[in-house]
This record gives structure tokens, C-alpha cells and sequence, in this order.
């Protein structure tokens, strides 16, 4: 599973989608998305433009997260 962390993010710098979606462009929907993260793809130039904007390396944005595996 991959953790997304804009919602971490944007907090941490006191910022709201409305401000990152126009400062860089973005879709506001996208953002939400990836905020809310119920996103299930996303494009590397938006990646690129919020790793930017943020000032951050993609992996502060994402994460991979092992999936606990049920005990049958």
C-alpha cells in the first residue's frame, strides 16, 4: 500500500488545497485525492510540481507501507 503524506504536509506549512492548487496548477480534484488519499493513480509531473512547490523529496510525499497479512 502507498501512504501519502500531503495532508502532513500541507498542515505542517499551513497551507490549503485551494492555495497549492493555484499556485502550481493542479487540478483541485487531484489534490483532494491525494489529500483524502483515495487517489488510485496519479501523473509524475504532478508529482514533480508538488515535490516542488513543497520543497520536499518524494519520499516525504509517499511511502510504501507493508500490508499486514491476515493469520488463516
Amino acid at each position: 500500500m502507498i501512504k501519502c503524506h500531503l495532508s502532513r504536509l500541507l498542515g505542517e506549512k499551513k497551507l490549503k488545497i485551494s492555495d497549492v492548487a493555484r499556485d502550481t496548477g493542479i487540478n483541485r480534484g487531484t489534490i483532494t485525492r491525494l489529500y483524502q488519499e483515495t487517489a488510485v493513480r496519479v501523473e509524475f509531473d504532478v508529482l514533480e510540481k508538488l515535490c516542488r512547490y513543497l520543497d520536499c523529496d518524494l519520499c516525504d510525499l509517499l511511502e510504501l507501507i507493508e500490508e499486514e497479512q491476515s493469520a488463516e
